[in-house]
């Protein structure tokens, strides 16, 4: 399926169903007065985030969503049928945005959140209800509102726990593959995954967390270089950055410099990213001499600051270390989360 993750749509809301002027006739009620029922209420556009969609496909065709309109009041004080509420699901983690005003809405991280996009018509009342002791017999009723509509942007950015990044082929697609049940394209070339990928890595004993591999991040990916400028908005999300570096010099001669461009890369398209944790993982360590110049490399990295971990994506050694301390950073950043949520409630008390 392919992996669409802005859509602009228009959206409107069903009509309100006009009220009805009408009169009671009956034999032997010569004087029966007005019976003209209210029209029925427009439907709703209704957005619903399902975890069960990952991208925004559907959306791009057709453009427009309609809700259906309420149906006009009737004689004998009969009300007119509510439309039906248009429902819209969405990926969970997308926000909306007023396309005219550039504002966002509302955002969708919680599975089955709703928001109403447009809000249908009001019906308009029949002439039942303008009846007074000085005028008997009003010929005249409400119509109904018009549906709300409108323009929306939909930006997806995806939840996951972790994002792994990292230059094109250091191993990012076949360490998710390795980790979760996650199976990207594999191949010996740069920039073959060209959408991000998600995977559940489950272990025993562990709580099971969610990681992204976000591809196309390159030098000047926050200026537009590569694919970067398309997916890392996607990095936003996440709790806890894995940085996977290639030390064997088949993608850089210098892979502390790419750490340290990609870091630059991620301030630059937003100063948060600067301040998420990150751990490093020095990756293909079953080459040829590679384990050597990673214990140097290793020393370098935690001199400033990071945990760093030797790895083989292929093999799979280091992995279980590798995921073992992933686990522990995002249980330290999670208690953390609580602790700042509890402090927040107790200001507002």
């Amino acid at each position: 399926m392919k992996f669409v993750d802005e859509a602009r749509i228009h959206v409107k809301a069903g009509d309100g169903g006009n009220g009805c002027v009408s009169f009671r006739r009956e034999r032997f009620v010569p004087r029966g007065g007005p019976n003209g029922g209210d029209g029925g209420k427009g439907g709703d556009v209704i957005l619903r985030a399902d975890a069960q969609l990952s991208t925004l496909l559907d959306l791009t065709y057709p453009q427009t969503f309609r809700a259906q309109r309420g149906t006009h009041g009737k004689g004998k004080d009969q009300t007119g049928k509510s439309g039906k509420d248009l429902l819209i699901r969405v990926p969970v983690g997308t926000i909306v945005w007023d396309d005219e005003n550039r504002e966002i809405l509302q955002d969708l991280i919680i599975e089955g959140q709703q928001f109403v996009a447009a809000k249908g018509g009001r019906g308009g009342r029949g002439n039942a209800h303008f009846a007074t002791p000085a005028q008997r017999a009003p010929h005249h009723a409400e119509k109904g509102d018009k549906g709300k509509e409108g323009w929306l942007r939909l930006v997806l950015k995806l939840l996951a726990d972790v994002g792994l990044v990292g230059f094109p082929n250091v191993g990012k697609s076949t360490l998710l593959s390795k980790i979760s049940s996650a199976k990207p394209k594999i191949a010996d070339y740069p920039f073959t995954t060209l959408t991000p990928n998600l995977g559940v890595v489950i272990r025993k004993d562990q709580v099971p967390f969610v990681v992204a591999d976000i591809p196309g991040l390159i030098e000047g990916a926050s200026q537009g270089a590569g694919l970067g400028l398309t997916f890392l908005r996607h990095v936003e999300r996440t709790r806890l950055l894995l940085h996977l570096l290639d030390i064997s010099g088949k993608t850089s001669p210098n892979p502390v410099s790419d750490f340290m461009a990609l870091n630059h890369e991620l301030e630059a398209y937003h100063p948060s990213l600067k301040e998420k944790r990150q751990i490093v993982a020095i990756n293909k360590i079953d080459l040829p001499g590679v384990r050597e110049q990673a214990l140097t490399f290793k020393k370098s990295f935690q001199e400033m600051g990071y945990r760093v971990c030797l790895i083989s994506s292929r093999t799979g050694e280091g992995v279980d270390a590798l995921l073992e301390g992933v686990s522990q950073a995002l249980e330290s950043l999670l208690d953390q989360e609580h602790e700042q949520q509890r402090n927040s409630k107790k200001n507002i008390a």
